[in-house]
Order: C-alpha cells, then structure tokens, then sequence
C-alpha cells in the first residue's frame, strides 16, 4: 500500500485521513447536540445519523483527490441524503422519540451528550474506516469495487422499498389496516430497512476497505461488523421490538418471521 499523490494536501496517509474523520465528527455532532438543545429533542440525532457520515465521505474525497473515495462520496451521500430525509418527515410533528425517552429518563443534558452523541460521534468514526482507508492508500482490486458497489445497491433497494411499504401501511384508513405490516419485503424480514442498511455498509467496505487488499479489509472490518450490532442489538432491532412486541398480533408476526435476514415464512 503505498499513499496517494495528487491530494491539495500532498500525500495523505490513514493518520491523516482518520484524523480528518475525527474533526469531522466532533463538528457534525457538536452541532447536532446544539440543535437538540435549542429542540428539546433528542431524536435529532436520528437525522444527523446519516448526514454525518455524508459530511466525512465528501470532506475525505476532497482532500484526497481520489477516485475512489469520490464514489464512496457519491454512495454514502445518496444512503445518508435519503435516510435523513425519510427520518425528517417520518419524525416532523412528532415529540421525542420513545427509544431515547426510555433509554434517558430524566437524565440531564450533559447524560445526554456522553450517552447520545458522545456514542454516536464515535460509532460515525469506527463505521467510516472504510472511506479513511480508501482516501489514503491504492486500489489493488477493482473487480471488488463493482462487487461492492452491487451489494450497496441491494441494500438501498431493501431500505427505500422497504420504507415505502410501510409508508404506504400507515396511510391506509384504520378500517383496512391490517395489526401489523406483513406484505411485500415484511414478508421476509421484520426489518427490511435495518437488512438494507447492513448490506450498504458491507457494501461501502467491500468497495472501499477490501479492494485495497487483505490487510486493509481486515484491520476495518470492524466497521460493517458495527454497524450490524448496532441495527441488530443496540440502537435497531432489538430496541424497536419490545415496543412493538405490545403491539396485538406482533408476537405472532416475530414467530414466524425472521428479524432481519430475509427468509421465507415459517409455518
């Protein structure tokens, strides 16, 4: 692996371009904590979430000057442009969002910067090692790139028509709508957005981490395997369901339903 020339900023090694990602992440959420303050809600975060790894891609691609991290730019800002604005409207008018109201309590703002955004400045980070690496050493294989970029594109489909559906579900008048949503992709898989978020990022460290060679897609696969926990256990899935587990005819739904790969129906 050898650094990249042609940047503004000379040659740009992954200690620089980590630590551009780390400025980059201390602003994006500094600023969003502020947002949340003056709001008085939380669930800002949520928008914020796919906006902040835009701003990463897009400052990295400029100050490498490389290919490659251009069309991880181009990538990450068509999944994080439209995952903002889907939470933005899903979310306007609405108060704060019941996964932060059960996980804060009545903890004060400094809590809520150390467990929120402290968290979610240092999950952008660790997730964005792909587009570090890739703004700072050579491609090795580019046939990994387009597999990547397929992968990316399977999950894009999977979150926006999995979004559609269940914006579709929710306009339906109460008389027609069935308990729970369990046509098209959900289906499949409880969580067909979730399932569609995953394969974007192992998409993103295929194209940008992995073609660069074995060591790089090693040292960074920690970044897909994040972002997996993340929307399977910690902030996703896992959290999402013990609301949605009081929902009426929900539990007999899960039973027979995978959470998030999807499968066909058991039973």
């Amino acid at each position: 692996m050898s650094g990249l020339t042609g940047s503004p900023f000379g040659d740009l090694g992954w200690p620089a371009s980590a630590g551009i990602a780390l400025a980059v992440c201390v602003v994006a959420m500094g600023l969003t904590a502020w947002i949340s303050w003056r709001v008085g809600r939380v669930s800002v975060v949520d928008v914020a979430w796919g906006l902040a790894f835009v701003a990463v891609a897009l400052v990295l691609a400029v100050a490498s000057g490389q290919w490659l991290s251009w069309l991880l730019a181009l990538l990450v800002a068509i999944w994080g442009g439209r995952l903002a604005l889907h939470i933005h409207r899903r979310s306007r008018g609405h108060g704060e969002d019941p996964r932060y109201a059960e996980m804060l309590g009545d903890a004060g703002f400094g809590t809520v910067i150390r467990k929120v955004f402290v968290v979610q400045g240092f999950a952008v980070f660790l997730v964005s090692l792909p587009l570090q690496t890739a703004a700072a050493y050579d491609v090795r294989w580019r046939w990994l790139v387009g597999v990547g970029v397929a992968v990316w594109l399977v999950g894009l489909v999977f979150e926006a028509v999995g979004d559609a559906q269940l914006a579709a579900y929710r306009a339906l008048p109460k008389g027609e709508k069935p308990q729970v949503m369990q046509t098209g992709l959900w289906r499949y898989t409880r969580h067909p957005n979730y399932f569609g978020d995953m394969c974007i990022w192992w998409g993103i460290w295929t194209a940008g981490a992995l073609s660069l060679g074995w060591l790089p897609g090693l040292l960074t696969v920690i970044a897909p395997v994040a972002m997996t926990y993340f929307l399977a256990f910690a902030t996703g899935a896992r959290l999402l369901e013990r609301t949605m587990m009081q929902r009426p005819g929900y539990p007999e739904y899960a039973a027979r339903t995978s959470m998030l790969v999807p499968l066909p129906p058991r039973g």
